[in-house]
């Protein structure tokens, strides 16, 4: 009797899971946007480059950086300005995030190895109108 009890406490346990999985997942036909966007790193880096290619900026607090990409060993591989008066913030952060998966999906199926140089932050500045990478960091390649 208690087997069958237990048998019985197990199921009820895999169906509870598997009933929040399903209501969990999204509706058939229904696309999302993790699906939608292009997961090619050559595509989101050239969508992250769109989103933040117009820099435009009147004085350094309109102006942040964005980290792109995953070196092998760890971090990002450069940091990109953006301006926050002419850039959607949550689009440019939501492509890099996905770009940085991309990169390091690529990494470890090729075995990719890198310096493990730690690369800071820049930050960003207002000069001459557009938001550019702080004076101690080289430029966006």
């Amino acid at each position: 009797m208690r087997k069958l009890l237990l048998v019985l406490l197990l199921g009820c346990a895999a169906c509870t899971t598997g009933a929040q999985d399903a209501a969990r997942a999204p509706a058939p036909g229904t696309v999302t946007e993790a699906a939608a966007a292009p997961a090619d790193p050559a595509a989101l880096l050239q969508r992250l480059q769109a989103l933040s290619q117009d820099a435009t900026c009147t004085e350094h607090g309109q102006c942040r950086t964005v980290a792109v990409g995953a070196n092998a060993c760890g971090g990002p591989q450069e940091y990109r300005p953006y301006s926050m008066l002419r850039t959607n913030e949550k689009d440019l952060l939501a492509v890099a995030e996905r770009y940085k998966a991309a990169r390091q999906v690529q990494n470890e199926a090729g075995g990719m190895v890198s310096t493990c140089r730690y690369l800071p932050d820049p930050g960003a500045v207002c000069t001459s109108g557009a938001c550019q990478l702080g004076a101690s960091s080289p430029a966006p390649g």
